[in-house]
C-alpha cells in the first residue's frame, strides 16, 4: 500500500475513532498518525487473531474498519496510560 493510501486510510480511521471515543479531534496530523498506527495495530491483530494476513491493503472498507478498530484500541491504551477519562 502506498504512502498516500496510508495517509487517507489513517485520516479516515483516526477521525472516526476520535469521534467514537468522544475524545475530541486530535487535529488533522494527529488523526492521521492515530489512524496509521491504528492500522498497524489492527493489521497485526487481524493477522494473528483472525488469520487475515493482508487485512490493510488499500483504500477500501475492510482496511478502514481494521484501522478504525486499531485506532480505538490505541486511544483506549493511551487513556489508560495517561489517566485521562471522558
Amino acid at each position: 500500500m502506498g504512502i498516500l493510501a496510508w495517509i487517507v486510510v489513517g485520516l479516515i480511521a483516526g477521525w472516526l475513532a476520535s469521534q467514537v471515543m468522544r475524545g475530541g479531534s486530535y487535529g488533522v496530523i494527529g488523526d492521521i498518525i492515530l489512524g496509521v498506527v491504528g492500522a498497524l495495530i489492527g493489521g497485526f491483530l487481524a493477522a494473528n487473531l483472525l488469520n487475515m494476513p493482508d487485512a490493510v491493503n488499500g483504500i477500501n472498507v475492510t482496511s478502514i474498519l481494521v484501522a478504525f478498530v486499531g485506532a480505538v484500541i490505541l486511544i483506549a491504551i493511551l487513556r489508560m496510560v495517561s489517566g485521562r477519562r471522558r
